[in-house]
């Protein structure tokens, strides 16, 4: 993992820009969703959570704008159980691209 991002940087590669890859953070993990364009782009049903670090939206099974963050703190052992099976599931589809900095 040679690229480091920040969450500026990362909102950039959210899909609206056709010529650019989309990422999306787990963890502060950036994966290359670019793949899953029609989940992930623009108008997708996951489009929300493009160019952002969504770990706790993902654990909440939320898209709610105040959810999407990597913001942990006071999720459930079941929201984080979640939050783990949908990283197992990144981790087997998309490519890990880079790393978020200030997750």
């Amino acid at each position: 993992m040679a690229t480091e991002l920040t969450a500026a940087q990362l909102r950039a590669y959210d899909g609206t820009d056709p010529s650019k890859p989309i990422y999306l953070s787990v963890r502060g993990k950036v994966y290359d969703v670019t793949s899953g364009r029609s989940f992930y782009g623009p108008g997708g049903s996951y489009a929300v959570f493009a160019g952002r670090e969504a770990s706790r939206a993902l654990g909440k099974m939320s898209k709610d704008e105040a959810d999407i963050s990597g913001d942990l703190s006071g999720l459930t052992e079941k929201e984080l159980g979640v939050l783990a099976d949908w990283e197992t599931k990144f981790q087997a589809k998309y490519p890990v691209v880079g790393r978020l900095v200030d997750a």
